[in-house]
């Protein structure tokens, strides 16, 4: 798998807007994995690496208590998830995950992004297709074999394991996340996962000439800034 999934968390790390911005994607997404899942965090595991990713990043406990309340009710918005494809600058691969109330709206805005930074927004399964659909669990440790062990005793159906420098890192289809993760639980004890997220992984990378880059990052940067926009996928080398 390598660890070029390293690439997309920098790149949003470094187009993040404002704070509040950054708590308003989280509190829409705590809210949906809440009322889909409920709202134990003990049995909804996608909540609690979730929950546990927003306090990394200094999300406040109130923007996600009141998420989580907000779920309590059943009631509120009704978000759906919107995935839209295509190429970036320098012809990178893209992939925008949303979270919205109106897709005609969050579709209009997306496709402005890419009109205007002189790209090219695919049809659904333009590029998805290149790309692995993973759950991703980092964590410290060096015993991958018994790793590996554990999982297979569980029936996960691993990709791959990364053993480096004192982390291990398990890759996994995305619809195993919740078994991979109960059975590293059961079989370490609680962990603290450094990575613990489902992405899209590129099966190939770009590398984006220097005369692209500002048109990247620009594009990168508009996409961020939308509020329906969770993530963005990439192929381009950074």
């Amino acid at each position: 798998m390598g660890r070029a999934y390293q690439n997309r968390k920098e790149s949003m790390a470094k187009t993040s807007d404002a704070n509040a911005r950054v708590y308003s994607k989280y509190s829409r997404e705590i809210y949906v994995c809440a009322k889909a899942g409920g709202v134990d965090t003990d049995g909804n595991l996608a909540l609690r690496g979730l929950v546990e990713r927003a306090k990394k990043d200094q999300v406040p406990s109130h923007v996600i208590d009141k998420a989580i309340d907000k779920a309590k009710g059943g009631g509120g918005e009704d978000f759906a998830v919107a995935r839209y494809e295509g190429f970036g600058p320098g012809n990178c691969m893209v992939i925008v995950d949303c979270l919205t109330d109106n897709p005609n709206r969050t579709f209009g805005d997306v496709r402005q992004c890419f009109t205007k930074t002189k790209c090219k927004i695919g049809a659904q399964g333009s590029v998805s297709h290149l790309f692995d659909h993973s759950a991703i669990l980092m964590f410290a440790g060096d015993d991958d074999e018994g790793v590996l062990d554990a999982l297979m005793m569980a029936d996960v159906d691993v990709s791959d394991i990364e053993n480096e420098d004192g982390k291990i890192t398990v890759f996994a289809p995305h619809n195993e996340y919740a078994k991979a993760k109960q059975a590293l639980i059961e079989t370490l004890g609680e962990i603290d996962f450094e990575v613990d997220e489902v992405q899209f992984i590129p099966q190939i990378t770009a590398a984006i000439a220097p005369q692209e880059r500002e048109m990247f990052d620009k594009f990168l940067d508009m996409l961020n800034d939308l509020d329906d926009v969770q993530n963005v996928y990439h192929n381009a080398e950074l």
